[in-house]
């Protein structure tokens, strides 16, 4: 089959790779019908995550017809279409039975590496690293997937793959961030980012409540789009300082909940953000946290700021 191999920093090929077997009475296979490519794949073409190995698949955003499956999925027949969830969980451990799914204590059989980076191990990953338990990811014509009677979610027939797609990550990563963001009806919520996830948040942030949203980037195509779409008042901070903006814009209390939407490797136009990038070039920090900053600064006493990408690791 067909599929997108990590090789090195700035090196991801086309290449033709052997199919997926099944390997655990637990496992299917499914044909891959559409994916995705995510802003945390951006950390692994820049080579800021360790443990990757020369070939390995890229992808966690997928979805597919299921080709085959193990003697003990039930759950799943031969030409279900399914959603997979970005990570893998038993189902039957200490933090699968509180829901925890991206906690999973038996997903990752790597956990030593995670437990002397992080401390503790989080569940594997799809197509992220030895680090998270070095499965191969959906950016393939095909895909394995281990605990298949716990993490697919079937598809009625009559929803398009695009429809439906964003379930396996980007869409409940957003939201998340809304939803831990305790938004209060009335409230004034600020988004750092419109990427995919902050257009997500953004939408998440009025279904919960919030009366205004406020949009943060520098990229005028995603203003537009988290204005026009989204309906969200919006700060290019390349043309005024984000933080004095948003002082102005609620009459000097700042926004009562902000959620941070860019990830790793945030830009900034002041010093701290260009002493970020240095850091994060040799190697003394992972990430550049400009816009964690500037969220936890513009956020009004006693608000709440909460940073989205995180929202997989801290536990839903």
């Amino acid at each position: 089959m067909k599929a997108v191999c990590w090789h090195s920093a700035h090196d991801v090929r086309v290449e033709t790779v052997p199919d997926p077997k099944i390997l655990n009475p637990r496992d299917a296979i499914i044909k891959i019908t559409s994916t995705a490519i995510c802003g945390s794949d951006l950390h692994l073409y820049e080579g800021n995550i360790p443990t990757m190995e020369s070939g390995d698949i890229l992808g966690h955003e997928f979805m597919g017809e299921v080709v085959e499956t193990g003697k003990e999925v039930k759950n799943l027949q031969k030409g279900d279409r399914v959603v997979v969830p970005f990570t893998i969980a038993c189902g039957g451990c200490f933090f699968c039975q509180k829901d925890l799914w991206s906690l999973c204590d038996n997903s990752n059989p790597n956990a030593w590496m995670a437990e002397k980076f992080y401390g503790h191990s989080p569940s594997g990953l799809f197509g992220y690293s030895h680090l998270l338990g070095g499965y191969a990811g959906g950016q393939a014509e095909y895909a394995r997937i281990p605990y298949a009677d716990v993490g697919p979610l079937k598809v009625p027939d009559d929803l398009e793959d695009d429809k439906v797609l964003f379930l396996t990550d980007i869409f409940p990563t957003g939201y998340m961030a809304a939803e831990n963001a305790d938004i209060e009806p009335g409230d004034t919520v600020a988004v750092w980012g419109c990427g995919p996830v902050g257009q997500f948040a953004i939408k998440s942030a009025y279904m919960l409540g919030a009366a205004r949203v406020i949009a943060i980037d520098r990229f005028p195509e995603r203003l537009q789009m988290a204005q026009e779409q989204g309906k969200a008042e919006v700060i290019n901070y390349e043309e005024i300082d984000a933080g004095e903006a948003l002082k102005e814009m609620t009459g000097g209390r700042g926004p009562d909940r902000c959620i941070e939407a860019v990830g790793m490797e945030a830009h900034g136009t002041d010093a701290m953000a260009a002493y970020d990038k240095v850091k994060q070039g040799v190697k003394l920090e992972t990430g550049r946290p400009t816009a964690l900053r500037q969220a936890i600064v513009a956020c009004r006493k006693g608000g709440d700021s909460v940073y989205s990408w995180g929202i997989w690791w801290l536990g839903r």
